[in-house]
C-alpha cells in the first residue's frame, strides 16, 4: 500500500483528485491538503509515499515546495499550465500531467510511481542485508582470504597496494590499485583519505585538520578528501 497525499488549492480540483485516488486499489490517502504548508505539516507526522501536487498555489508553489523537502517523497504534478514540465523534471518527480486529467492517464502515473517504490524497497532491503565479511586478494598465484575487520589501512603504491592488518606485521603486497579495491570494501567500513591512503573507520583515534591518527601512526588527509572525513566526524557517512 503507498500512503499518498492530495494537495491543491482549488476545492472542486482536489475533490476530483481524491475521487481519482479512491480508485486505485493500492493507494491510501492519507490527507487532501489545501495548501502547500498544510502538506508540509502532514509530512512531517506521517510517513508519505507520494504526493500529488499542484503547481500554482498562493503562498508557497509546488515546484517550491517540493524543491524544499531534504528527503522527498514520490512527486506527481497535477496542473493546468504545460510551461512547468522541464522545471519539474529536475526535481525528479514521477509523472506531469495537465489538468483535465484523463482516468487512464492517472492510473498510468500511479502505476509508475507503484513501480518505483517497489524498486525503492528493494534497494533498502537490499542495503539492510549484511555484506560478507571477508573478499580474496591475488598474492603470489594464490587466492588469499582477508577479512574486512583484520584491515587497519591500505597503501596505495603505484600499480601495487599494502595491505596492513591487525593479525600480522608484515603487510600484504598486491598489484592492484586504490581505486580497483575500493570498490570492494564495505562503505561503512572503510573511508578513503588521500590518493595513497584507505583507512579503517574503526582504527581512527583522533583526526586534525590535515591528518588522521591510527595507533601512534599520522596519516595525511588529501584536499579532495576532507570533506569526506568532516561528514565522518559528524556522523553523516
Amino acid at each position: 500500500m503507498i500512503n499518498c497525499i492530495a494537495v491543491d488549492d482549488e476545492p472542486l480540483a482536489l475533490k476530483l483528485l481524491q475521487d481519482n485516488i479512491s480508485k486505485v486499489p493500492f493507494l491510501k490517502l492519507v490527507a487532501a491538503c489545501n495548501d502547500a504548508f498544510e502538506a508540509m505539516k502532514t509530512l512531517q507526522e506521517n510517513k508519505i509515499d507520494l504526493v500529488f501536487i499542484d503547481i500554482q498555489m498562493p503562498g508557497l508553489t509546488g515546484l517550491q515546495f517540493i524543491g524544499s523537502l531534504e528527503n522527498k517523497p514520490l512527486v506527481i504534478f497535477i496542473t493546468a499550465y504545460k510551461q512547468y514540465a522541464l522545471e519539474s523534471y529536475d526535481l525528479s518527480v514521477v509523472d506531469y500531467l495537465v489538468k483535465p486529467v484523463a482516468l487512464d492517464r492517472f492510473i498510468k502515473a500511479c502505476n509508475r510511481a507503484k513501480e518505483l517504490q517497489e524498486l525503492k524497497a528493494i534497494k533498502q532491503q537490499y542495503a539492510l542485508q549484511p555484506s560478507a565479511e571477508y573478499f580474496f586478494l591475488n598474492i603470489d598465484y594464490s587466492q588469499v582470504k582477508v577479512m574486512f575487520d583484520d584491515i587497519i589501512w591500505i597503501e596505495g603504491l603505484r600499480d601495487y597496494i599494502k595491505v596492513n592488518l591487525k593479525s600480522t606485521t608484515k603487510p600484504l603486497i598486491v598489484r592492484t590499485s586504490l581505486k580497483a579495491i575500493e570498490p570492494e570494501l564495505p562503505q561503512n567500513k572503510f573511508i578513503r583519505i588521500h590518493k595513497s591512503w584507505l583507512v579503517a573507520i574503526s582504527e581512527i583515534r583522533a583526526v586534525r585538520k590535515n591528518s588522521i591518527f591510527i595507533k601512534e601512526i599520522e596519516l595525511p588527509v588529501g584536499e579532495t578528501f576532507r570533506d569526506a572525513v568532516e561528514k565522518l566526524i559528524r556522523k553523516e557517512l
